[in-house]
């Protein structure tokens, strides 16, 4: 009888993302020690998903949590398997700054680079 292995999800923070998402987390008055960043895909944009980062207090039931760069990730169970093996980074240019992400899954994308399909 084989072992079933249990989901997983990787996710990569560079090391400029963590630095925003930490001065997010400092910002935010009494967090407790449990809180974290909760990456997650919702349906919109105009190809079919987007990405949402928001700031919790504490992980849910059936979350992965994960530890990249000194920050904790929450990501459920839905939005792993289209988060599998993305990078969020942070960039600044002409356009202003905000988080990017690079996500090996999606199929396809729009033009402002805030939704994907997958």
């Amino acid at each position: 009888m084989s072992a079933v292995a249990a989901p997983s999800v990787e996710l990569t923070v560079t090391p400029s993302a963590a630095v925003e998402i930490k001065k997010f987390l400092a910002s935010e008055d009494d967090l407790p020690e449990t809180a974290g960043l909760r990456v997650r895909v919702v349906p919109g944009g105009c190809s079919g998903f987007q990405y949402s980062l928001i700031i919790e207090e504490e992980s849910k039931q059936g979350d992965f949590i994960l530890d990249q760069q000194e920050v904790r990730l929450f990501v459920d169970m839905f939005s792993a398997q289209y988060l599998n093996g993305i990078t969020i980074d942070h960039t600044t240019n002409m356009m202003g700054s905000g988080f990017t992400f690079e996500n090996p899954n999606a199929t396809g994308g729009c033009g402002c680079g805030t939704s994907f399909s997958a």
